[in-house]
Order: structure tokens, then sequence, then C-alpha cells
């Protein structure tokens, strides 16, 4: 079975409304800097940039 040590958990947040839409985790050796992905906001209904926020 596979560590999880690495594995940090991160929510996104929309860039537009500010809205924590999505939680999931990276590899905190593998990925350095912060996570942006686009992503469908349910809020904005649009595809809109997500920014990575620590997971609450």
């Amino acid at each position: 079975m596979a560590k999880k040590e690495n594995r940090e958990g991160v929510a996104l947040q929309c860039t537009v409304c500010k809205e924590i839409n999505y939680l999931t985790s990276k590899n905190k050796k593998n990925t350095e800097g912060k996570i942006e992905i686009n992503k469908h906001c349910h809020r904005c209904n649009k595809t809109t940039v997500h920014k990575e926020r620590k997971a609450a």
C-alpha cells in the first residue's frame, strides 16, 4: 500500500467569486508551487481559474 506522508490536502477557490468549490490533494515533493486549474464554478456557472488554498 502506498504511503500518504507526502500528500497534502488543499482546497481550490474560484478567483472570480472567491468560493471554495473543490477539495483535492497534492504531492508536496513533486508540486512545489501553488496549483492553478481551470475548473467549472457552480456559483458563476462558467469555467474559471481556481487557485489553491489550505484545506480547512
